[in-house]
């Protein structure tokens, strides 16, 4: 489904399973929606990773309409997407090696690399510095909006600054439909969370945002791989964003979180049901966010225990975690009780939204 600003009206008559993108084509609605890009509007569109905001990342009037939009603040950098490597010359300089070898392996998909930029490239996008992040997604809505588009397309995610990403219309509808001049609805995202963002210095790889692209696969491509400190920590008030993702809180429902992880299976579930009868104690409502095997768990621990089930794999947590931190703003929840998991591969990046989320307020 398609929506035009004007009137916010469905275009029932219009509709497509986007699904098709060669049905989608063929009444020239990505046409029209990069058109809007071109012309300096914004659109919000389905990635493979999360939906994004987008505007033409050559224009700087157009751009600063993203960050007055998401109330984001102008000196967090956006991401410039990318169809081909042509343009990526026109933005991109002095690119390496070690940069080529990595977007050789990784592109399209859901990897992030910070280049250094050229003049083309407007300060607004890069955030003030003299890079600028690339991608070059593999949804083919999106690689197909930004050829039709014609120039790289800046995009964030899709969403009110701080809060939860949008991995389907329906949760970022109400927060955006009257700030955006187009909206193409793509269905779910795939994957879930937002882009691994890597900067190469010195000839080695810094993950400064994890993503579906784990640095155990990074590291088989260019031999080694350092992850940024920040990835699991807080970044000082004067330090410099080099990333999105890496300094303000991100990823936030309304409603407090806590995070709760221990290595130790039986102790993680010791303390989560420690924080739950704190909660009865103090007459607030819990709501638990786990995987699987926690869930039934605490169905048998707790009879009347809202719990949301995030399934029994990190695939299925990453695709589910954005949701169900906005789901669980519409329930009578006094406190968002998260479970945690290892940092190895794609429980990197979940717990890097999931501290975020918590405002690192986690028990251990």
């Amino acid at each position: 489904i398609i929506v035009n600003k004007k009137g916010l009206q469905f275009i029932m008559n219009n509709y497509l399973d986007l699904k098709n993108i060669k049905a989608f084509s063929e009444y020239s609605k990505l046409e029209e929606a990069g058109q809007i890009i071109r012309n300096g509007g914004l659109v919000l569109f389905p990635t493979e990773t999360v939906y994004g905001l987008g505007a033409n990342g050559l224009n700087s009037e157009a751009v600063k309409n993203i960050y007055v939009a998401k109330g984001r603040s102008s000196d967090n950098p956006l991401i410039l997407h990318i169809s081909d490597i042509e343009m990526l010359g026109k933005i991109a300089k002095d690119i390496s090696d070690v940069e080529f070898k990595l977007m050789n392996a990784f592109w399209p998909g859901p990897f992030t690399i910070i280049l250094n930029k050229t003049d083309a490239v407007p300060s607004v996008v890069a955030g003030g510095l003299d890079t600028v992040g690339v991608r070059m997604p593999n949804n083919e809505i999106a690689k197909n909006l930004i050829k039709y588009a014609d120039v790289p397309i800046a995009a964030p995610s899709a969403n009110i600054s701080g809060r939860p990403s949008g991995t389907n219309v329906e949760d970022i509808d109400q927060e955006l439909k009257d700030r955006v001049d187009y909206i193409i609805d793509g269905g779910e995202c795939q994957i879930g969370v937002e882009s691994t963002v890597v900067r190469v210095i010195d000839g080695i790889p810094h993950i400064l945002r994890p993503g579906k692209i784990t640095a155990e696969e990074i590291k088989e491509v260019a031999g080694s791989v350092i992850i940024d400190k920040h990835i699991l920590g807080k970044l000082d008030a004067n330090e410099k964003v080099m990333s999105p993702g890496m300094k303000y809180k991100h990823y936030a429902p309304n409603t407090k979180c806590v995070l709760v992880y221990n290595d130790d299976k039986e102790i993680l579930r010791a303390n989560i049901c420690k924080t739950v009868g704190d909660c009865y104690t103090s007459n607030k409502v819990p709501l638990v966010i786990c995987l699987d095997e926690n869930a039934e768990f605490l169905k048998n621990m707790y009879q009347n225990l809202q719990i949301f089930n995030l399934g029994s794999s990190l695939d299925e947590m990453s695709k589910n975690i954005f949701t169900d931190l906005r789901k669980a703003d519409k329930t009578n929840a006094d406190l968002i009780i998260i479970q945690g998991v290892s940092t190895d591969g794609l429980g990197l990046a979940i717990m890097n939204r999931l501290l975020r989320a918590c405002n690192f307020n986690i028990i251990r």
